[in-house]
């Protein structure tokens, strides 16, 4: 197996299909941009405190997450770094948003540390999945789901804590969305953990 396989080329999915080697593709430079923007937005939220501005660097981060997939598949440039860059930047956004918004106390920490536990949780099985030639778990329609739900949720939690008529309907409906965003993550972690437990348990080392 080579480094260049994912656990989808396992026993129960089929080798994944890489149309191009290159890494300033256009989907992976959008990867790039959008990771770029962390750091803006926490200096946005936790320095000046312009959070409306804030909200649009992730409004940002949304809309290059969006189409950097829909590029790399509408233009043939499905590479491997953009399938390790996507699930990362998502991954270093949630991080970076609850983290923030823990400080501004906009969070609760046990929120925090509850999201954080799933993906230390996961991060176990990667030195056992690297050993067998894999470098991840494959992306399933739950954990995009639940991801989607908390990178969405939290801009509404903070745009309710602005001073404005509406805000109280962003804040409701934006802690409704990362309540079940929270369940959804966690479905999809344990769903996670017992692929790769089984994948690991039926696949040897690789030499």
């Amino acid at each position: 197996m080579s480094e260049s396989q994912s656990v989808e080329s396992g026993p129960e999915a089929d080798a994944p299909v890489y149309d191009t080697t290159r890494i300033f593709t256009v989907p992976n430079i959008l990867s790039f941009i959008r990771l770029a923007g962390i750091p803006v937005f926490l200096w946005l939220l936790l320095g000046p405190r312009w959070d409306l501005v804030a909200v649009l660097v992730l409004v940002v981060a949304g809309v290059t997450d969006f189409f950097d997939g829909y590029l790399a598949r509408l233009w043939n440039q499905v590479s491997r770094l953009g399938q390790v860059l996507d699930p990362i930047a998502d991954r270093a956004y949630i991080l970076a948003i609850i983290v923030g918004l823990a400080v501004r106390t906009v969070l609760p920490w046990v929120l925090v540390i509850l999201l954080i536990a799933r993906d230390v949780m996961l991060a176990t099985l990667i030195p056992a999945l690297r050993a067998r030639g894999f470098a991840s778990l494959p992306v399933h329609f739950l954990g995009k789901i639940a991801t989607f739900c908390l990178l969405y949720a939290f801009p509404f939690v903070l745009l309710g804590e602005l001073r404005f008529s509406g805000a109280i309907v962003f804040s409701t409906l934006g802690w409704a969305v990362v309540l079940w965003g929270t369940f959804f993550y966690w479905w999809a972690g344990i769903l996670y953990m017992f692929q790769g437990l089984r994948f690991i348990h039926r696949t040897p080392v690789a030499r």
